[in-house]
C-alpha cells in the first residue's frame, strides 16, 4: 500500500501533505500535520459503540472527542455549498489532545476541482491555510479529517487507506463522518472512528489473505472503534440557541411527525441489496479459490503416488531412481483472493442494517403514536 502522502519538514515540525492521486483513484482528504503532538494518556473510560467495538476496551489514546458547535456547523455548511446527492465533502480537523481527549476547535474544507485544474497546487493551499491559522493564533495542529456520507456508505478501501496512513503518522487522529441524509429529518448525525488496532498491524503488514486475517482473528466488527463524541458550546451561544428555539414557528417542529418513511427505507434497502450482491460475488470468487485448491492438492497426490510407484519399479529392475523435481514449480498455487475487500463489504452491509433498524424503531413509535392518538380522539 503505497502512501497517498509527501512529508515535508518545516522548523522543528514534520507536517504530511497528501499527494495528488492518479484520475482513477479516489482517496479522502487526509492530512497535514505534526508527528509529534503533545498528548498525555491516563486510564480508558468505558464507551458506547453502533457498529464498532467500544473504544474504552483498547489501548487507545483517544477515549472521547470533544467538538465546537463551530467545527459542526463549518462542516453543514461546506456540504450545504458544495455537496450535492451522492457526492462526497471533505476537510481537515484542527485542534489539541488534553489528556486522553479530543478537542477539535476548528476545521477548513478542501475545495473541490476537477484535472482540468492544473494550477492548482494542493500541497501549498495546505501551507497556506496552515499559515494563515497560526498566524491569528488559532490551533493548528491536524487531529483528524472529515467525510460526509450519502445513506452511511463510508465503509470503503479509500476511506481505510487514507485513515491508516493518517494514524500511522498521527496517533491521535480520527475521522468524522457526517451523514446529511439523517440529519435533514431532524437529528445530527455525526460519528468519529478510529482504525483498531488489530487492524492496524495488519495494514502495516500488508497482507490480507485469507490465513493471515484468520490468524489475527479479525473480523467486520474489529475494523473500526467509535469514539463517543461530546458538542461543547459557549455560554453565549447557547444562550443563542435558547432564543432561537423560542422565535421558532410550531410548523418546523411538527415535521418529525411526519409518517412518510417509503423514500428512505427504499433507498437504504436498495444500497443493502447491493452490497448483499457483492458479498455473493466474493464469497463466489472464495469457494472457487478453494475448490482450486483441493483440485490442485489432490493433483499434487496423484503425482506424488505415480512417481512413487515408477520408482519402485525402476528398482526393481535395477534401474536407478527418477531424479527429485521440484513440486512448487510443478505446482503453482492458486492466487488466493483479498479478504480485506470482503471484511469491508460486510461492514458496510451491518452499517446499513444499523440505520435500517434505527430509522424503522423511530418510524415504528411515530405509527403507534399516531395510533394511539386517532383512537382517543
Amino acid at each position: 500500500m503505497q502512501s497517498p502522502f509527501v512529508s515535508i519538514r518545516t522548523g522543528t515540525r514534520a507536517h504530511l501533505y497528501r499527494k495528488r492521486p492518479s484520475p482513477n483513484t479516489f482517496l479522502p482528504f487526509s492530512a497535514c500535520g505534526c508527528f509529534n503532538m503533545a498528548s498525555r494518556k491516563e486510564s480508558a473510560t468505558a464507551s458506547t459503540a453502533v457498529m464498532a467495538i467500544p473504544a474504552g476496551t483498547l489501548d487507545s489514546p483517544v477515549n472521547q472527542i470533544q467538538i465546537e458547535g463551530l467545527v459542526v456547523l463549518k462542516i453543514i455548511k461546506h456540504y450545504q455549498e458544495e455537496g450535492q446527492g451522492s457526492e462526497v465533502v471533505q476537510g481537515v480537523l484542527l485542534g489539541l489532545v488534553v489528556e486522553d481527549r479530543l478537542e477539535i476547535t476548528n476545521c477548513f474544507p478542501f475545495p473541490q476541482h476537477t484535472e482540468d485544474d492544473a494550477d492548482f497546487d494542493e500541497v501549498q493551499y495546505q501551507m497556506e491555510m496552515m499559515r494563515s491559522l497560526r498566524h491569528v493564533n488559532i490551533d493548528h495542529l491536524h487531529v483528524g479529517w472529515y467525510q460526509s456520507t450519502y445513506y452511511g456508505s463510508f465503509v470503503s478501501r479509500a476511506l481505510l487507506d487514507s485513515q491508516f496512513s493518517y494514524q500511522h503518522a498521527i496517533e491521535e487522529s480520527v475521522v468524522l463522518i457526517y451523514d446529511p441524509i439523517k440529519t435533514a429529518q431532524g437529528s445530527l448525525s455525526l460519528k468519529a472512528y478510529r482504525l483498531t488496532p488489530k487492524l492496524m498491524e495488519i495494514c502495516k503488514e500488508k497482507d490480507f489473505t485469507p490465513e493471515a486475517l484468520k490468524k489475527a482473528n479479525i473480523g467486520f466488527e474489529h475494523m473500526f472503534e467509535e469514539v463517543p463524541i461530546i458538542i461543547k458550546n459557549s455560554h453565549l451561544i447557547n444562550v443563542l440557541m435558547w432564543d432561537l428555539e423560542d422565535k421558532s414557528t410550531v410548523a418546523d417542529k411538527h415535521e418529525l411527525l411526519n409518517l412518510s418513511s417509503s423514500n428512505h427505507l427504499e433507498k437504504s434497502l436498495q444500497l443493502l441489496m447491493d452490497r448483499v450482491d457483492d458479498m455473493s460475488q466474493d464469497i463466489v470468487k472464495y469457494n472457487t479459490y478453494s475448490r482450486n485448491v483441493s483440485k490442485q492438492q489432490q493433483q499434487k497426490h496423484q503425482y506424488v503416488q505415480r512417481r512413487t510407484q515408477e520408482n519402485t519399479q525402476r528398482q526393481s529392475r535395477g534401474e536407478p531412481a527418477l531424479p527429485e523435481e521440484d513440486m512448487s514449480k510443478m505446482f503453482k498455487p492458486p492466487q488466493a483472493p483479498p479478504r480485506m475487500d470482503t471484511l469491508l463489504i460486510a461492514g458496510q452491509i451491518n452499517n446499513y442494517c444499523q440505520n435500517v433498524k434505527e430509522f424503522t424503531s423511530q418510524n415504528l413509535g411515530k405509527l403507534f403514536m399516531a395510533e394511539a392518538l386517532q383512537g382517543h380522539n
